[in-house]
């Protein structure tokens, strides 16, 4: 099942509506009479997931009407926790080279997470806002679920169980802001202005042999003002599962309906156990420009590739193995 959320035009409705979307992303139907909103349905899973399964259904029978990711704000326009995990290590280690920092070993067996602003998201398809280019603004390409209610304590095998809905990421970064606020020891903030996710929250069952409940094996699309930037594959290289960082996040608080996981931008190594190259030199690329601008630097002594400015594009989607959408773009333009 496809699950996304229709932007309204009454200002009142700000969280929009929910409208179930069609295999193909071709087609959609208001969810409204089963659930006003995606946060909704999921405070009630256990009792409405029948019913949007049922009004999926139909519209693999033909009904609905043509659906347009660009009417679409993220699927949560906004969520009551937002937290990003660094399930990548590879990744971690290389921006961490950038900013000469050390990579403590713990890294490899305590996942990293930080809590995001969630009040409010980008839309998908919508601007990325810059107000001072010497922030250093960069796109983040990752993979995210959206689970249901998780005790405090769960276990990973019962965090796995309580994951509803998967979806893409642009976690939108300020680059030169972060030395100096990890400076002082309290964790990002300005550095991480808000979010934007696919159009289109897909439940697990609908990856199929994608998903093996914990991990997405699929490369993840990331074209850069008209250009291929990365291709990781987001099942490989990824040192924390899902679960794993689900049960990070809950060891000392519960998680409610609508929190949002992130695993952080996804990064492969190389071939060779190295950092990898570009897509143009044969390699699967990067998922972000601060990972690509490490690589220049380790091995062309200084980095090459600049950040976002004004018009520059970022597209962040995921296919299936004929080649159609499996989440929706995320298509945005720096304004």
């Amino acid at each position: 099942m496809k699950l996304a959320t229709l932007r309204s035009a009454d200002a009142r409705h700000r969280d929009g509506h929910l409208i179930v979307v069609s295999k193909d992303l071709s087609r959609m139907l208001s969810a409204e009479t089963v659930a006003p909103t995606l946060q909704a349905a999921l405070d009630d899973w256990a009792r409405l997931e029948t019913p949007l399964r049922a009004l999926a259904a139909r519209l693999e029978s033909g009904e609905g009407r043509a659906f347009d990711p660009r009417d679409c704000l993220s699927p949560l326009p906004r969520a009551y926790q937002w937290a990003d995990g660094s399930a990548y290590v590879n990744h971690v280690e290389l921006v961490r080279k950038a900013r000469n920092a050390p990579m403590p070993a713990s890294f490899w067996t305590d996942p990293l997470m930080y809590q995001g602003g969630s009040d409010t998201f980008l839309a998908p398809t919508g601007a990325i806002p810059l107000a001072d280019a010497s922030w250093g603004l960069d796109f983040e390409a990752e993979v995210a679920v959206v689970t249901d209610d998780v005790a405090r304590g769960a276990s990973p095998a019962e965090a796995a169980t309580r994951i509803r809905l998967v979806m893409l990421v642009n976690d939108v970064s300020l680059r030169n802001l972060i030395p100096d606020e990890l400076a002082k020891g309290f964790g990002f903030f300005q550095s991480k202005p808000s979010s934007a996710f696919s159009p289109v929250a897909v439940t697990p069952d609908e990856l199929g042999q994608y998903w093996d409940g914990g991990r997405l094996h699929r490369p993840l699309v990331v074209d850069y003002n008209g250009t291929a930037f990365g291709r990781a594959n987001s099942g490989i290289d990824m040192t924390f599962d899902f679960p794993t960082l689900i049960a990070h996040a809950a060891k000392t608080r519960s998680l409610a309906s609508g929190t949002i996981i992130g695993s952080g931008t996804v990064s492969n190594r190389g071939a060779d156990g190295g950092p990898g190259r570009p897509v143009a030199d044969g390699g699967v690329g990067y998922s972000c420009i601060a990972e690509q601008r490490t690589v220049e630097t380790l091995t062309q002594g200084a980095p090459r590739t600049p950040f976002m400015s004004s018009g520059d594009r970022i597209r962040i989607e995921m296919r299936d193995d004929v080649g159609r959408s499996i989440f929706g773009a995320i298509d945005q333009q720096v304004s």
